[in-house]
């Protein structure tokens, strides 16, 4: 059924089927093993790859060692759910240009991309909060509110005549192949360093081609632009620690970080020992130097161990949030509100709730 016939026609305008058939081609997970390569998009190829299952004679050795494989029916809903992406792509498009055209939805229609930021922050968590509880049905639901947000903004900057889902499309189409000369061109890439090292480069070279003032001295590029300046501190400490170890520059080994970090420690005390020797604005801001010093060696720790710091402090929260919850319960039991008992009984209930959560997690163990 046509799209016009329902929807406002610059929301048919909105998507070139093209760019959605380049995008889902791409973005297909291939395997060299049970299907063919499809990007006949970014080869330059015209003709019609050849199965790579084809059928071979086996001897009866060589089944009886066969890995066992998914069965057809699976496979099947699986390839016609790849298949039907890029229709309900289309569909999803043409439904939030119905939602934000004349008649519409009056909610959808008061938004601005300002409005926005706070549900495309919230989504991101979410889609972290069900990644983690192993859901895949809310999983795949919490992706879908994400996808909604690129969607929404993309459609709000067609009506304003600056860009469409279309160039979102081919902007991150073309940037992928753009970055992956080690799989689209001639370039070699043996090991992840290399792709990371050659990945800095290329993002540090398309900064400098846009015009982008460079932040290192001379003429350029530095590895390091590019970071919000909106992220949260931890997020910007992993960022910048990441992109300067993708170059080289990073700690030997786990010990050498490890020092350092007591070497923060260290200092953060000399620090406290001074302060009575110091105005209060100057010990503050000593005390402010030093604490930073020592979170930034915190969080290069988890990088180096190749742990996300913000959701390491995410889980950690909701590990004290937990165990807090559960004094204030026992607390409850006794008689008494938390904030009524002496320190010691609050040491012995933080105890007991740690022991408590080990149970839990282990049952049966003691």
């Amino acid at each position: 059924m046509p799209l016009g016939r329902h929807f406002p026609p610059f929301a048919v305008r909105a998507l070139n089927a093209s760019a959605v058939q380049h995008f889902f081609a791409f973005t297909r997970p291939l395997s060299l093993i049970n299907s063919p390569c499809r990007l006949a998009c970014c080869s330059g190829a015209n003709e019609t790859p050849v199965s790579a299952r084809r059928s071979k004679t086996k001897s009866p050795r060589q089944k009886s060692h066969a890995k066992p494989r998914r069965p057809p029916s699976a496979r099947r809903a699986r390839s016609r759910k790849g298949r039907e992406a890029g229709k309900w792509f289309q569909k999803l498009v043409a439904l939030q240009a119905r939602l934000l055209a004349p008649g519409g939805c009056p909610w959808d229609r008061e938004q601005t991309h300002e409005s926005l930021r706070k549900f495309l922050v919230e989504e991101t968590y979410e889609v972290l909060d069900a990644m983690e509880s192993g859901d895949a049905k809310e999983f795949a639901s919490e992706l879908g509110d994400l996808l909604l947000q690129v969607v929404f903004h993309s459609t709000m900057a067609e009506e304003a005549g600056r860009f469409s889902i279309t160039d979102v499309i081919e902007s991150i189409h073309d940037k992928l192949v753009r970055r992956h000369p080690h799989v689209f061109g001639k370039v070699k890439a043996a090991t992840s360093a290399d792709v990371l090292r050659n990945w800095e480069q290329l993002k540090a070279a398309e900064r400098a081609g846009k015009g982008k003032p460079a932040e290192a001295s001379g003429d350029t590029e530095s590895i390091l632009s590019g970071i919000p300046r909106s992220l949260p501190a931890v997020l910007e400490a992993y960022q910048l620690t990441r992109r300067a170890s993708h170059i080289g520059f990073d700690w030997d080994d786990l010990q050498g970080i490890l020092d350092k970090l007591e070497e923060e420690k260290r200092e953060l005390v000399s620090a406290l020992t001074a302060s009575g020797r110091e105005s209060g604005a100057q010990s503050n801001s000593r005390l402010e130097e030093e604490a930073g010093d020592l979170l930034f060696a915190a969080v290069n720790i988890a990088r180096f161990l190749s742990v996300d710091p913000e959701i390491a402090l995410k889980k950690a929260n909701q590990k004290f949030k937990q165990r807090f919850n559960w004094m204030e319960a026992a607390a409850l039991r006794e008689g008494s509100r938390l904030s009524e008992l002496p320190r010691n009984r609050m040491e012995e209930l933080w105890n007991e709730a740690k022991t408590q959560a080990k149970l839990e997690v282990s049952p049966g163990k003691k």
